[in-house]
């Protein structure tokens, strides 16, 4: 049963219907995230530390949200209203990713030996005087939610499903994602099963210390995706978009059209197809795990994940 609804008041807005975009790493939730930002109305965040704390807590350890109950949902709502706080000091703790998604330059480095300014000298990405709703990309936000759900009762979430060997290829160029695979960083010890990991029976758990790094992404994403079904199966269809990366970069005036009629706010059709056409809708191409992958790392993630490619509808083996 979800708590009680909360009326959050944010730079005098009520915060009605946030919007959560989720997916596994490299899944093209960015992009949608970037579309999203730049629509009328919508203050979205991304990569806020405080909101980060606490998700990644959650996504490491799950006992801690379910040990708190509405405990967790009030400290995540927190972290949200501190988050989308709208004020050149407030602003001055976004990432460079969340600039960049709303198309500003990135924050000038401060000068040696002095300390960073006090506020954004750019000023806020957006106007607290238009806000009508508010939204967050924060990676990795499939971990938590359940406790978004409980923290936010009228929340709407927007997950992105990409083909898995994609997915795969692309982590495997990010330093980021393979830092979580350092042993100082392996919770497995004391987290298990591990959702974040992806490792979820025994025969995961004694695999993961000689695992390839493709096997360890592919399990990431299996189990990305598996909380992702359970999404859909127990949250109202009003609650919850599903899109398909591949029809993203496909049809992205009819993606953003479905989006619009979905967030029932003005999601302009140029947006998805401008960035399509600009090259921003892609890290390495639908389909590129062909030439990025080996033949032994394609083989390793088919083994690993195979069951949930072919259910989302992408051909394995010969066919893949």
């Amino acid at each position: 049963m979800r708590s009680t609804p909360h009326i959050l008041v944010v730079n005098g807005t009520k915060v009605r219907r946030p919007v959560f975009i989720l997916g596994a790493p490299h899944s093209g939730a960015e992009l949608l995230a970037r579309a999203v930002k730049r629509s009328p109305g919508f203050h979205l965040t991304t990569g806020r530390p405080g909101v980060l704390r606490v998700t990644y807590a959650f996504a490491r350890q799950p006992s801690i949200a379910t040990e708190r109950g509405k405990g967790a949902a009030r400290v995540l709502r927190d972290a949200y209203a501190e988050a989308w706080q709208v004020s050149a000091r407030a602003c001055a703790q976004c990432s460079d990713e969340c600039r960049e998604l709303a198309g500003l330059p990135p924050r000038p480095p401060a000068a040696p030996g002095r300390p960073a300014p006090e506020g954004d000298p750019h000023g806020p990405c957006a106007d607290p005087q238009g806000l009508e709703r508010f939204a967050d990309a924060s990676a990795d936000l499939i971990y938590s939610a359940d406790v978004l759900l409980d923290a936010f009762p009228d929340a709407q979430l927007v997950q992105v499903i990409r083909d898995g060997r994609d997915v795969v290829a692309d982590m495997l160029d990010d330093e980021r994602c393979l830092a979580w695979f350092k042993p100082a960083l392996d919770n497995l010890d004391t987290v298990f099963p591990n959702p974040f990991f992806g490792v979820e029976d025994h025969t995961d758990r004694n695999r993961w210390p000689r695992a390839a790094a493709a096997v360890k992404c592919a399990l990431r994403w299996r189990g990305s995706v598996r909380l992702s079904a359970k999404l859909r199966q127990q949250v109202p269809e009003e609650q919850l978009l599903t899109v398909r990366y591949e029809d993203l970069v496909a049809r992205p005036r009819a993606i953003a059209a479905g989006l619009s009629e979905y967030l029932d706010a003005r999601v302009p059709r140029t947006a998805l197809s401008g960035l399509v056409r600009a090259g921003e809708a892609t890290d390495g191409g639908v389909g590129s795990w062909r030439d990025r992958l080996t033949q032994r790392q394609a083989a390793q993630v088919e083994k690993v994940a195979g069951t949930e490619l072919r259910r989302l509808g992408y051909r394995t083996g010969r066919e893949g």
